[in-house]
């Protein structure tokens, strides 16, 4: 457990200069990184499909596919969940917005994807409320950022993926290791971000007002929060 989650310190936001510093930061790495390898896994920084697609699985546990839903998908990419979600479940009404800062991602997630029931949006927090929002990668990459301003840009988007969802949302993060005093810390080591699950449990419970089950054990060091809304 970390210091934070310990103290049960509420985690600030940024100011509009930090932020939209991070927020250029990142919307340039990503559009050179699938300027470089194209829409493919690469292109968003994951591995390969099979990873891809298994952190897909566990997000989408949140979500009852018996009946339609609305879901946004923060930090979208080129639009590859829109696509899983087409081979997977097809019988399902689902009315999917994909958002990114990315122009050039959300250029070729349209021309891949876009349809009916399928909609991408340039833009730094989400334009709708659906019943539902996933975010799959988008708080690893730290790109040398301080974490203090790094955990402040993480509670930015769960506090706006919180306002953007009726039901919950789901995000995935990197599990950090416990230190030779056998206590685990946030850190921003090697430009990514690693955590624990009670850092942010601490807080979409304690701010946000939420109810939130971990997933992990499935194959990579790394964990999926399932966050749903009390009210």
């Amino acid at each position: 457990m970390t210091a934070s989650s310990e103290t049960g310190r509420a985690s600030p936001g940024l100011g509009d200069g930090t932020l939209r510093n991070v927020l250029s930061d990142v919307e340039a790495y990503y559009s050179a990184r699938v300027a470089k390898h194209g829409a493919t896994p690469l292109g968003v920084d994951w591995s390969c499909w099979a990873t891809q697609n298994l952190r897909f699985v566990q997000l989408l546990r949140l979500c009852d596919f018996s009946v339609p839903f609305a879901l946004n998908d923060i930090g979208c990419g080129y639009g590859a969940l829109a696509a899983y979600l087409a081979m997977r479940h097809a019988t399902t009404g689902i009315d999917y917005l994909g958002v990114d800062l990315s122009k050039a991602m959300v250029r070729r997630a349209r021309r891949r994807f876009a349809g009916p029931g399928r909609r991408f949006a340039v833009a730094t927090s989400c334009p709708r409320v659906a019943d539902y929002s996933v975010a799959s990668g988008v708080m690893n990459v730290s790109l040398g950022h301080p974490l203090a301003v790094w955990e402040g840009f993480v509670a930015d988007i769960l506090r706006d993926m919180r306002r953007s969802s009726r039901r919950g949302f789901s995000v995935n993060f990197i599990r950090a290791s416990a230190g030779t005093d056998g206590q685990v810390a946030d850190t921003v080591a090697d430009g990514l971000y690693r955590t624990s699950p009670q850092r942010w449990i601490a807080f979409c419970d304690g701010e946000l007002g939420c109810s939130v089950e971990t997933i992990d054990g499935y194959g990579m060091r790394e964990f999926t929060l399932l966050i749903r809304c009390k009210d």
